[in-house]
């Protein structure tokens, strides 16, 4: 996996951020899921959400993405308040978003998962595309190279005529992650990229994030428990534990932190 020495993010001098949250709580009934976080994600950065189990990392993506409403506290994109914006909206502003759960269509190949994703997504006409009509047909010779750029970009274009069904789980959720991309979001936010992958796999899903980030030019923003990921990764970290905003940083600052350690990481992280 590239090393931190080797990343490409530097922010300009007063860019503003591209995503900016603000004191964002999330209640369920009486319970209080997210308690005043803030996270931002500057243009070029790769940047993680970590925490325990329960800590609200979930509920405040839910909160970012539109699925869930937040009760106080403000959501900025590309300079715009997300008050009133539904998941649908915040997608077509740029917002791509994956799930814990891979979702796939089996039957089809790589290729075709990509080709999908961009018509369902409003960068072509489903129907037309069905129809043997020059406009159909030119629609889908845009898909397809579209999807063979992106594949080549991201370093999964030897497995394009493979069918998805057939692929080992990890490299299934490297698929999710470049579906999600056929669209060519400004943001991409990744829920838990590497749950069920190993060590190997993990270390493949980091290249092709670094890839995305500084080939694409499409920052980053994950949550993620796979610390050797993190780490590894991430110009900067934030922290949330039962709900609430505990540090943030860059990896070797938050690795460092003694309350981080004392609530997550454990004392074997000092020595990592």
């Amino acid at each position: 996996m590239t090393g931190q020495g080797t990343r490409q993010a530097v922010p300009r001098l007063g860019e503003p951020p591209l995503l900016d949250v603000e004191d964002v709580i999330v209640r369920y009934g009486g319970v209080v899921a997210v308690d005043r976080a803030r996270l931002r994600v500057n243009p070029g950065e790769i940047v993680a959400l970590i925490g325990p189990n329960g800590a609200g990392k979930t509920s405040l993506f839910n909160a970012m993405s539109g699925v869930v409403k937040p009760v106080g506290g403000r959501i900025r994109f590309r300079g715009r308040d997300l008050s009133g914006y539904s998941t649908h909206e915040r997608a077509r502003l740029g917002m791509a978003r994956t799930f814990q759960h891979v979702s796939l269509y089996g039957r089809l190949t790589v290729r075709e998962n990509l080709v999908v994703s961009h018509f369902m997504e409003g960068r072509g006409w489903l129907l037309s595309s069905l129809l043997a009509g020059p406009t159909a047909r030119a629609d889908r010779r845009v898909a397809h190279g579209r999807a063979d750029e992106l594949l080549d970009a991201i370093g999964l274009r030897h497995i394009a005529d493979r069918s998805c069904a057939d692929l080992p789980y990890g490299l299934q959720r490297l698929v999710s992650v470049a579906r999600a991309l056929a669209v060519t979001p400004r943001l991409l936010m990744l829920d838990e990229p590497s749950a069920g992958l190993g060590p190997a796999e993990s270390a493949q899903l980091g290249v092709m994030i670094q890839r995305i980030r500084d080939r694409m030019g499409i920052p980053v923003l994950l949550i993620e428990h796979d610390m050797s990921l993190v780490m590894s990764i991430s110009d900067h970290v934030y922290v949330l534990d039962f709900g609430l905003p505990l540090a943030q940083g860059t990896p070797a600052e938050v690795r460092a932190d003694p309350n981080v350690i004392a609530a997550y990481l454990g004392d074997d992280a000092v020595a990592a």
